[in-house]
């Protein structure tokens, strides 16, 4: 939707409607579009407004460093984004995947394009429909999709298997 709004519009005004919205006479003269950041409520619309102008602003020459700094986050390429890890390598247990920690800048790539897909997949499936498979032109490409496919899968049926256990624990109770 941002990038949409940049590429549409010269300039925004964002109107903010507070508990019970905006007046209809209002919207039906001066209002272009109306944006919904989600199936929610908000007291009043200057959050997500402010959700919006942020979104926006990030895309505009010189506000972030680089142009990868918004072309490689979520959405961008109608994908979400693989999951983030930081320092130290183990957190109350949990590992950073050894790959990210190998330096092998071919291997994290291809790591996290295949957790791409895989979020996708699983979190945003109507993304996912959207997603042209016929743009992935090498093997290895081919290959990466195939490998998020079958962990997604795997992912989906203990999603279920767990959901059927947990089902029939509460049946026998």
């Amino acid at each position: 939707m941002a990038r949409e709004l940049k590429d549409k519009y010269d300039h925004l005004i964002l109107v903010c409607g507070h508990y019970e919205g905006i007046d209809q006479r209002f919207i039906d003269e001066c209002v272009d579009e109306e944006l919904s950041m989600g199936d929610f409520v908000v007291t009043g619309g200057e959050i997500p407004a402010m959700a919006v102008t942020d979104a926006i602003c990030r895309m505009v020459p010189g506000v972030l460093p680089e142009e990868e700094c918004f072309t490689e986050e979520s959405h961008w390429a109608g994908l979400l984004e693989y999951p983030q890890y930081s320092r130290p390598d183990e957190w109350h247990g949990r590992r950073v995947p050894d790959v990210l920690l190998s330096g092998h800048h071919e291997n994290v790539a291809k790591w996290r394009k295949k957790e791409s897909y895989k979020r996708t997949m699983l979190r945003r499936p109507d993304m996912w429909a959207q997603f042209d498979e016929k743009q992935l032109k090498t093997k290895s490409e081919k290959k990466v999709l195939a490998e998020a496919k079958a962990e997604a899968e795997a992912i989906r049926a203990a999603e279920v298997k767990k959901a059927e256990e947990s089902d029939t624990e509460t049946t026998v109770e």
